[in-house]
């Protein structure tokens, strides 16, 4: 399927995220009320060509990359917190929850950046226009899923929540890939939808109560082929820790 991205205000999109559990859009639509130039955009994706292999992986496989960091945002403004382990129940992960991963920090640099900082704040003051005072505890993770051993999985969890409130997966890149089908269903069963995420900086935006996720795996197409994305998610009642 190919995406049509019809949503050209920044109040549609938290109406179709109510109307329809997810909504996508070009980033352009989110920054039209920042002070973020689509030029800095382009300097951030360079940091997806510094990330670290997941030590995690239960098939021991060498595809993925990432860096993670964690976030407040107060009052629409974004601070980091002291860098934490990602942490998911097995619930929601049945691959690899239970496990306190700790996975190497997103650069300072980009941490630092105030750009960056609006942008994580930018999602989260979207998602619910009416109540922007509202405390989230953001997670970002950037992740690259190469092809060089073979096929990569974005997903091998497969299908999904993230015990959230709100996930959005931002495309950053694809080169010299084919596959990587985002595929998304409503947990009721009754809707489901298949595509394709490929403009850099496209945004797919999910009610994390309402929908279930997964991406196909990728294959070499041609180059060393790898897929970037950033995957930010908030939750309002704290970070998912251990239950103690």
């Amino acid at each position: 399927m190919k995406i049509e991205l019809n949503i050209s205000k920044m109040d549609e999109i938290s109406s179709k995220l109510k109307e329809n559990g997810f909504c996508i859009f070009d980033i352009e639509v989110l920054l039209a009320g920042s002070h973020i130039p689509i030029s800095k955009l382009k300097e951030f994706e360079s940091y997806w060509d510094f990330l670290k292999i997941d030590q995690y992986l239960k098939d021991l496989g060498q595809y993925r990359y990432r860096r993670h960091s964690s976030y407040i945002i107060e009052s629409g403004n974004t601070r980091t917190v002291p860098h934490r382990a990602h942490w998911q129940s097995l619930d929601y992960n049945a691959l690899h929850g239970g496990i306190s991963r700790m996975f190497d920090p997103i650069d300072q640099n980009l941490n630092s950046s105030k750009e960056w900082m609006e942008l994580i704040a930018s999602v989260a003051n979207v998602i619910d226009q009416k109540n922007i005072d509202t405390t989230w505890f953001a997670e970002a993770h950037q992740f690259r899923i190469s092809t060089q051993g073979g096929l990569g999985r974005p997903t091998p969890e497969g299908a999904h929540r993230d015990g959230v409130d709100y996930v959005a997966v931002i495309m950053i890149n694809r080169s010299f890939i084919s596959g990587g089908e985002t595929r998304i269903f409503s947990i009721d069963g009754n809707t489901g939808l298949r595509f394709t995420l490929e403009k850099p900086w496209t945004v797919l935006l999910l009610d994390d109560n309402r929908m279930i996720h997964e991406t196909t795996p990728i294959k070499d197409n041609g180059g060393n082929g790898y897929r970037d994305t950033l995957v930010l998610t908030f939750r309002k009642s704290g970070f998912q820790d251990p239950i103690s």
